[in-house]
C-alpha cells in the first residue's frame, strides 16, 4: 500500500524553527507510518508537513516519491530552505514533475490529485480549515480513499 501526505505549512504549525508542535507532528507521523507499514509513500515536498513526512520516511527506510507540482516550487523560499529542499529531493526514490511550466495555484491541486490517485491512504495533518490541505482531503473523500487525520493543533 502507498500512502500520500498532505498538511499545513510551518506558519500554522508552530513556526519555521523547531517547536513542540513540530515535534508532536513528527512523532504522530512516525507512529502512523509505522502502524501502516506502507510499501512506499508520496510527498509533495512543500515546506512543513510534506518535508517532515519525507524526512520520517527516510528515517524509517521507506522509499518515497517526490511529487513536485512544477519546476521551481522552491524559488521563493529562503536560501537555506531551498538548499534543504534540494537535499531532500536527492533522497527520494523518484522525482516526478507533475505539471510543466512555472507556478500557477491550480498546479498545487493538480499535484494533490496526482498523489491521491496513486495512494491508498492519505495521511493529513489538518486543522479542518479551508485551503490546499482541505481541498486535498475533500478530493481523497471523493475518490473513496482512506484518510487518517492528525489534528494540527493537538488531540
Amino acid at each position: 500500500m502507498i500512502i500520500a501526505f498532505t498538511g499545513h505549512r510551518p506558519a500554522k504549525l508552530g513556526g519555521y524553527g523547531p517547536s513542540p508542535t513540530q515535534e508532536r507532528i513528527r512523532a504522530a507521523l512516525r507512529r502512523e507510518i509505522l502502524a501502516l507499514q506502507p510499501s512506499g509513500a508520496i510527498s509533495g515536498v512543500a515546506l512543513g508537513v510534506d518535508q517532515w513526512a519525507a524526512e520520517v520516511c527516510n528515517e524509517l527506510g521507506i522509499r518515497w516519491i517526490a511529487a513536485v507540482p512544477f519546476v521551481g516550487q522552491e524559488q521563493i523560499w529562503p536560501a537555506a530552505a531551498q538548499a534543504r529542499y534540494q537535499e531532500l529531493l536527492a533522497t527520494a526514490a523518484k522525482v516526478v514533475i507533475v505539471s510543466p511550466g512555472g507556478f500557477t495555484k491550480k498546479k498545487l491541486q493538480v499535484r494533490n490529485e496526482w498523489m491521491v490517485d496513486r495512494a491508498g491512504v492519505l495521511l493529513a495533518v489538518w486543522d479542518g480549515s479551508a485551503g490546499g490541505t482541505g481541498n486535498c482531503v475533500l478530493y481523497a473523500r471523493q475518490r473513496s480513499r482512506r484518510i487518517i487525520t492528525i489534528h494540527a493543533q493537538g488531540p
